[in-house]
């Protein structure tokens, strides 16, 4: 039997961070792999690419810009990661 499982993630752009969330349909007893993440973000409308595994932080892509999605590992987490936050910003200088 499948479960609804509700995931948080972090939109960062250069400017602003927003939070917003998506669904998994996954197996009872099933944890949510890096792939089930990636389909999700992807189902989402998002071109993503993973550059940080430990983290959870793929990049994203759309015409005419580049941001960041953060994985929030647990449904609760709605406070600012700071440490997150800086790692994001410095992939993004690095790459532009």
């Amino acid at each position: 039997m499948k479960k609804e499982v509700t995931v948080y993630f972090k939109i960062i752009h250069r400017d602003k961070t927003t939070l917003l969330r998506g669904i998994l349909y996954l197996e009872e007893n099933q944890l949510p792999t890096l792939h089930d993440y990636q389909q999700c973000l992807e189902d989402c409308g998002h071109q993503v690419v993973l550059v940080d595994p430990e983290h959870i932080i793929f990049k994203a892509f759309k015409p005419g810009e580049e941001y960041l999605i953060h994985i929030q590992e647990e449904k609760t987490d709605s406070l600012r990661d700071v440490v997150v936050e800086q790692l994001a910003k410095n992939i993004m200088r690095t790459q532009y």
